[in-house]
């Protein structure tokens, strides 16, 4: 038998845990629930179960051999009501790299990625319906 999860979370490695804690509250409003010079957890007050953590790459709790700062590789999707307009407050006016303009995918999503420190995407989504040949692939129950 598992164990029960009760929690599910990313920490990311990263070489600036201020600008990254920066990064996550101003844009995507996270709250800081837990800070150290090393290592900061953040949640969203409007919706408890999602949270990230931050922790200096260098740090000893990582394994000798694990202590890099994340250099891409990660994406995170925050699925939004309206992407277009996310678009408009993050890339338009906070001037937020864009790595991927905003589009219109087949496989259901309206989206667009931006850089956030230390190289990790942010892919912001509205999710729309997809076309024909990509909800069949979709699992009974599972269509969006």
């Amino acid at each position: 038998m598992q164990t029960k999860l009760g929690s599910f979370y990313p920490v990311i490695a990263t070489g600036d845990v201020a600008a990254a804690r920066r990064f996550y509250t101003r844009h995507f409003g996270f709250e800081v629930t837990f800070e150290a010079d090393w290592y900061v957890s953040l949640r969203r007050p409007d919706a408890p179960q999602y949270e990230l953590a931050l922790l200096d790459h260098t740090h000893p709790t990582l394994p000798e051999g694990h202590r890099t700062a994340l250099k891409g590789g990660l994406l995170l999707n925050f699925e939004v009501d309206d992407a277009d307009a996310e678009h408009r407050r993050l890339v338009d006016e906070a001037g937020l790299p864009e790595l991927l303009p905003l589009r219109t995918e087949e496989f259901g999503q309206r989206h667009f990625i931006v850089a956030a420190p230390d190289g990790v995407l942010i892919d912001v989504i509205t999710v729309i319906p997809p076309t024909d040949e990509y909800a069949a692939q979709y699992t009974p129950g599972h269509t969006p």
